[in-house]
Order: C-alpha cells, then structure tokens, then sequence
C-alpha cells in the first residue's frame, strides 16, 4: 500500500547507506581513480595511461592467470572432496560432532598462523611433506622456493583450508534430507552407490551451488595465503603472485594507486565474467 511506502524506505534507510557508503561509494571511487596518477594524496587526471600500463605489464597477466587457475582448479577439487568426506562422516561415522568441530578448526584459526605451520610443512628440506613423499619412494619438489611448484602450493593449501566450511555446511545439508528416501530405496534393493548418485546429490544440489558461489568469491579474493606461505612475498620471482597480491603491490609497496586501481576495475569484470560462466 502506498500508505506503507515512507515507511518501508524508512526502515530500508540504514542499509541503503551503509551499501552505498560503503560498497557502491568505494567501487566508484575506485573506477575514478584507475584514471588519475600520482600519489594518494596528489592525484592527477592521466586518462589510459594506467590501463595502458597493466596490460603491458606481464606480472599483470600472470597474476590474473595465476587466480584464474586457483579459482578453476581448487574450487571444484575442494568441494568433490567436501563432499566425499561430509557423506563417508555422515554415513560412516558415529560420534559426527567431533568430526565436525574438529573439521571446522581450520576455519577459524587465523590464516597467518596456518600459513607460517604450512610453510614448514613444505619445506623442501625438512618438511613433514617431503619426509612422507621420501618415505614412499616419491619425487620431493621444492614447494615453497621452486617458482614452478608456487601455484601448486598454493592450491594445495587452498583446498585444504576450504574443506572445514564446505563439511559443515554440508552436514548439515545432510541432516535434511528426509531419511524416508533412503528407507524406500532400501526397501527396493539400492546399493549404497545408487543411494548416493540418486538421492543423496540431487538433494544436496542448492548446497552444492551455494558453496561453488562462496568457493568461487574466496578464490578471487586470495591473498593472505600467498601472504603466510611465502613469508609477505608472492613467491620467487613474483611466481605467486595473484589479482589481490598486484593490487596490494602496486597501491601500498610500489605507491601507484591508479595502477592498482586500473588493476582493481579489470579484475571485477573478469571476476563477474568468471561467476557468469560457473553458473
């Protein structure tokens, strides 16, 4: 009713704010700025020039290449194993909410922290990794010094660090499902394989969609990863070096906010680009 109407803005007021001052607001201060030059505190009007500048810059290119690859590799790695897991605790196991709390450690244990155990953990020369790779006659690679093994690393420890919000969620998406499903594919004769593929993924499909979203956002957005593994570094060589890691570089270590605006503009499109495509 239209009577409701300064109501409702009323109350949708603070969010309206708070979005556009602190979401809309940034974003296009952000595109202005991609155009200007200078430092933070003195900025002037250089039309392309900065645009100009990242895409004849080859760091550019391979941080985009690196965090496209992440997001295309670890994303779908991370929730194929997710969900194994989360179905083989459901399952299997009995005592699940230990399972479950112990899972979901990682997620809010800091990243730094996990990161700086990780980076002994790869270590190419004491490592617990390589120690285990050894002992099983495998090659030993050089994770954390060999720039050819930097995404690799990186990967690795991403879905690792994923998997304690994917099971949660999907514990409890398996909590749902209406167990008559499983009672009538009994009464039938389904093998557990059957049971799975037919009922279990089905159901579990809005869950699946929701986390490859979130999976997805986490994947563009990394930084502090790179950050813990290689010390503040992104890799030998710049080999780790990702979208969040270039803006970073250039707007706080180099001085160039313009550049790492301009970076900032081209990587949203790519980021949308990238989540139109997944779904």
């Amino acid at each position: 009713m239209k009577s409701n109407q300064k109501k409702a803005w009323l109350f949708l007021a603070p969010t309206i704010i708070f979005v556009t001052f602190f979401s809309i607001y940034p974003i296009l201060r952000a595109f202005v700025m991609s155009f200007q030059s200078g430092s933070l505190i003195n900025l002037n009007w250089a039309g392309f020039s900065n645009y100009q500048y990242i895409f004849s810059d080859p760091e550019f290119w391979r941080a985009i290449k690196n965090t496209l690859l992440y997001a295309l590799i670890s994303v779908p790695v991370a929730l194929a194993i997710s969900i194994m897991l989360a179905w083989f605790i459901f399952s299997r196991v009995k005592h699940k909410s230990f399972f479950e709390t112990t899972f979901f450690m990682p997620y809010v244990t800091s990243t730094i922290a996990i990161g700086i155990v990780f980076r002994y953990i790869f270590n190419g020369e004491y490592g617990m990794l390589n120690f285990v790779l050894k002992a099983l006659h495998l090659p030993t690679p050089n994770w954390i010094d060999d720039p050819a093994m930097s995404l690799t690393t990186i990967i690795i420890f991403g879905v690792w660090t994923s998997l304690a919000f994917n099971i949660v969620i999907l514990m409890g998406a398996l909590r749902n499902i209406d167990p008559n499903y499983y009672t009538i594919a009994d009464m039938y004769g389904a093998s557990g394989t059957e049971k799975f593929w037919r009922i279990t993924i089905p159901q579990l499909v809005p869950t699946i969609a929701f986390l490859l979203t979130m999976n997805i956002i986490a994947a563009f957005k990394i930084y502090t990863s790179v950050y813990a593994l290689f010390n503040g570094q992104a890799g030998v060589g710049n080999s780790a070096t990702t979208a969040v890691f270039y803006i970073y570089n250039k707007f706080q270590i180099v001085g160039t906010p313009g550049v790492a605006m301009a970076c900032h503009s081209d990587f949203i499109l790519d980021y949308y680009v990238c989540n139109i495509l997944t779904t």
